[in-house]
């Protein structure tokens, strides 16, 4: 038998692991997926000619490493993927990454995903194989050869990227625009193939790349009643969340296509009306949790007492959800605080460090005469998170490795909650106003008895439950938080803080240390991996509410800040944040990192391009396009805001105080 040319050999392992990787992730391929298949032959020709310096014996050097390399791409990849739902960036692996820190949690995923790695792995043993029975050839070819297939290799490159350009296209997520003008590498790798989509992240990272307005956005159905909230509709009484911007004089005096750009877009964009709940908490302090991997699922009468009597007691946003972002817990928290959407490829929760962000929790209460602090029961310098609680303007910021460890006990993993609340709350509580900002860890995966020390704490309290190890596990970290809200009422009632202070809390991602059906135990409905995985809880409460209050409208994350400063009735304009307050009579939108996007009638799917009505509602295909515009907006004018230092620029411009 003639001996097989290594050549063949990587052609194949590309389209091979493109084609594992896809029916695994996407779940199927279709035409437009024909740039994978000719890609992977460039790629594979190109590992040839790599592979091929040396003579026969020195060759499979550098043949193994390129196959173990291309795998390992391949495998790494679809792990993250099966936690954060989208593709490694450049800039992550070079700052390091998250996932690979909790080497148990990897294990669950490969066991749990062992046909679909097995595949991915098993080109190595073939070439193995081959090598071992002597029928694949190492050996060196001539420089004719070489030149020859070099030559033709860039031929059908130029001839694809030739295609890809020329094809005309009016979707605003065609193969031209992902390959060309927009940064979005899930859909980039839905279309192209990961290793396109990973050699064209590398390539912005190390050269820079500007994306190119694609739409204007179509504003459309602004009602005034929705969901039960009334609101005022007499145009000669209502008033708008919005603050006095020239901008027309701003984009005649600009001389940046970019700036003059941004203005024109916030001009276009509709203020959110003030509503009933307008300064509905006006006066109050505020203590605001991002808790780790926080659900509706966590909340349960008998276990986790506290956290259900602020459910019961106070809004009951029975739509929210949380998206999860490619680097998790800082592009939730971000999100969470800013109502930017976080800059795909890099850590936003670092970029933005030496921005000027007069919307943040911390300067807007600051400038009304409030004591801002931060507190966190990990790592200080996690993500950078020193850094970025400077830039959000906190007056003071204690955790584990710069004075917390003298609090609490720093030296266990997951930290405890309860701990830092009780060792922290006498820093502010005897201060006038007050706002106060947690980032808690008890509920971080890996959640099982080993390893987890919030699991052992609470663990009799759930071990005679009916559910999985991990699910009990999961709800054992939990009431270790639940503790601490607990403490924490305790103390602000026995100062006679409880009625003059605001408590929030949302989740910075689902919890992604259980597998969908772990979840599915725990919840009171079937959940599906493509929105309702993000179906979670956003707790608002104060002791003076009378009852509860429903808001049955669609509402994410990026929606808290607009919402909270309504009800403070903090001066902000809502045209500069790209969340809407929920309790406004803008329709809900909810929207996640794939750019899928649920509204209150729609649900788009942007991976499978498949629409759905949401209940009875009805959903057109002109509501989808223009919400793909106004979801593409969001994300371009977050990044530009993030780049641009955009809200430092507007305010020297309009002359306003910057500290």
């Amino acid at each position: 038998m003639k001996k097989i040319n290594l050549s063949i050999f990587f052609i194949l392992l590309f389209i091979y692991e493109e084609l594992i990787y896809h029916l695994f992730i996407f779940k199927g391929l279709n035409i437009s997926n024909i740039y994978i298949f000719i890609f992977s032959i460039c790629y594979g020709a190109i590992f040839y000619l790599l592979s091929n310096f040396f003579k026969e014996k020195l060759n499979r050097i550098p043949a193994y490493f390129l196959t173990t390399s291309t795998i390992s791409l391949f495998v790494a990849n679809f792990i993250y993927y099966k936690v954060y739902l989208s593709i490694i960036s450049i800039y992550s692996m070079m700052n390091g990454n998250q996932v690979f820190g909790f080497m148990n949690h990897i294990i669950k995923i490969a066991k749990e995903n062992i046909l679909a790695l097995f595949l991915l792995i098993l080109p190595l043993f073939i070439l193995i194989i081959l090598d071992l029975l002597k029928k694949i050839s190492f050996k060196r070819q001539n420089k004719e050869n070489k030149l020859i297939l070099l030559l033709s290799i860039l031929i059908i490159y130029v001839i694809t990227i030739i295609t890809i350009h020329i094809i005309p296209s009016k979707e605003i997520y065609s193969n031209k625009n992902l390959y060309f003008n927009t940064h979005s590498p899930l859909l980039t790798s839905e279309k192209f193939g990961l290793t396109t989509a990973f050699r064209l992240d590398v390539k912005r990272a190390l050269f820079g790349f500007k994306e190119k307005d694609l739409v204007k956005e179509e504003n459309f159905n602004n009602g005034n009643i929705l969901n039960g909230i009334n609101y005022i509709i007499d145009n000669y009484n209502v008033k708008f969340n919005k603050m006095n911007i020239d901008f027309d004089s701003l984009i005649s005096k600009e001389e940046d296509n970019t700036i003059k750009d941004m203005h024109t877009y916030f001009k276009n964009q509709k203020a959110s009306k003030q509503n009933d709940y307008t300064g509905m908490f006006e006066g109050k302090n505020l203590i605001v949790f991002v808790a780790e991997a926080f659900s509706p699922m966590a909340i349960d009468k008998n276990l986790t007492p506290n956290l259900y009597k602020l459910y019961n007691e106070g809004f009951q946003f029975e739509n929210f959800y949380t998206p999860l972002y490619p680097v998790s817990t800082a592009d939730g928290e971000y999100i969470t605080d800013t109502s930017l959407i976080p800059k795909e490829g890099v850590w936003s929760i670092f970029k933005i460090q030496g921005n000027y962000m007069p919307f943040s929790y911390a300067n807007v209460f600051e400038n009304i005469g409030y004591k801002s602090q931060a507190y966190h029961n990990n790592t200080y310098t996690y993500y950078t998170r020193d850094g970025y609680i400077e830039t959000m303007g906190y007056d003071s910021y204690l955790a584990c490795k710069n004075g917390l460890e003298k609090r609490i006990n720093c030296k266990i993993w997951p930290q405890s909650d309860y701990e830092m609340i009780n060792t922290t709350v006498d820093d502010y509580i005897d201060q006038e106003h007050f706002i106060t900002y947690y980032m808690t860890v008890s509920g971080h995966l890996e959640y099982s008895r080993n390893g987890n020390m919030m699991v052992a704490r609470n663990w009799d309290k759930v071990k005679d439950l009916n559910y999985s190890n991990a699910a009990k596990s999961y709800l054992a970290c939990n009431i270790e938080f639940d503790k601490a809200i607990g403490e924490l009422l305790k103390k602000l009632e026995e100062k006679g803080k409880l009625d003059d202070t605001v408590i929030m809390i949302s989740g910075d991602h689902y919890p992604y240390g259980l597998t969908l059906n772990e979840v599915n135990e725990l919840s009171s409905y079937e959940k599906d991996e493509n929105f309702e995985l993000h179906h979670m809880a956003f707790l608002l409460w104060n002791s003076k509410m009378e009852k509860p209050i429903k808001v049955t409208k669609y509402s994410e994350s990026l929606d808290i800040l607009p919402t909270m400063l309504n009800l403070f009735n903090i001066e902000y304009d809502s045209r500069l944040l790209m969340g809407n307050d929920i309790l406004s009579d803008k329709e809900g939108l909810v929207i996640f990192s794939n750019r899928s996007f649920i509204t209150d009638n729609c649900r788009y799917n942007s991976l499978t391009k498949t629409k759905s009505n949401n209940g009875n509602n009805i959903c057109t295909d002109e509501e989808i396009n223009n919400y793909k515009n106004i979801v593409y907006n969001k994300f371009k004018y977050s990044r530009l805001i993030l780049e641009q230092d955009y809200y430092r620029k507007l305010y020297k411009e309009l002359g306003l105080e910057i500290k």
